[in-house]
């Protein structure tokens, strides 16, 4: 079992390699508030006595708190797209009733986060930096201390993977909403 001081102490040697853990999940700009956060979990520790293992502790901490700033950006881009999608018109200039390209549109969207979620992880990461957060690939590559022409490659191959399981996940939807028109269960 962990004293308290000895949590903080594991946090103050660790801290390096805490931000190495952070930054394979999170955007360079956004690791030392997550690691900050970290610490802050850390003081705030109920029972720092119970913790048998402070540098699991640590980590696992700082892990989630990253995959939890990766959820609530990829959220901040639904509603960014939700706001853009409520302002459609059509041909003729006029305003349409968005509700049903709406609805579309958000079945697209969970598609699309569901296929980049099933990409291998270090190419994830180098598509969601360059789609999600507009990153060059010379940033990337330094950022995953990895070749342009790799990351180069996992885009690509991110792109080619996320364009076959929508593929996928489209005919699925097709076949469920053929079954339910039939009178079928989905």
């Amino acid at each position: 079992m962990a004293k308290p001081d000895r949590l903080l102490e594991a946090f103050i040697d660790l801290r390096d390699r805490i931000v190495n853990v952070v930054l394979r999940i999170a955007p360079p700009q956004d690791v030392e508030d997550i690691v900050q956060e970290t610490y802050v979990r850390v003081c705030k520790a109920r029972n720092k006595t119970a913790i048998r293992e402070p540098r699991s502790f640590l980590f696992r901490t700082a892990q989630n708190l990253a995959l939890d700033h990766m959820k609530r950006a990829e959220t901040r881009l639904t509603s960014s797209s939700d706001l853009l999608d409520e302002m459609h018109f059509s041909d003729d200039g006029l305003p349409t009733d968005s509700t049903l390209e709406q609805v579309a549109s958000d079945e697209k969207f969970v598609q699309f986060c569901e296929s980049v979620r099933r990409l291998p992880k270090q190419v994830r990461r180098a598509f969601v930096l360059k789609k999600v957060y507009g990153r060059t690939q010379r940033e990337i590559a330094r950022e995953m201390n990895i070749s342009e022409n790799v990351v180069e490659n996992y885009i690509a191959q991110g792109m080619k993977r996320c364009e076959e399981t929508l593929s996928v996940l489209r005919r699925e939807d097709m076949r469920r909403s053929a079954r339910r028109s039939r009178g079928g269960r989905a």
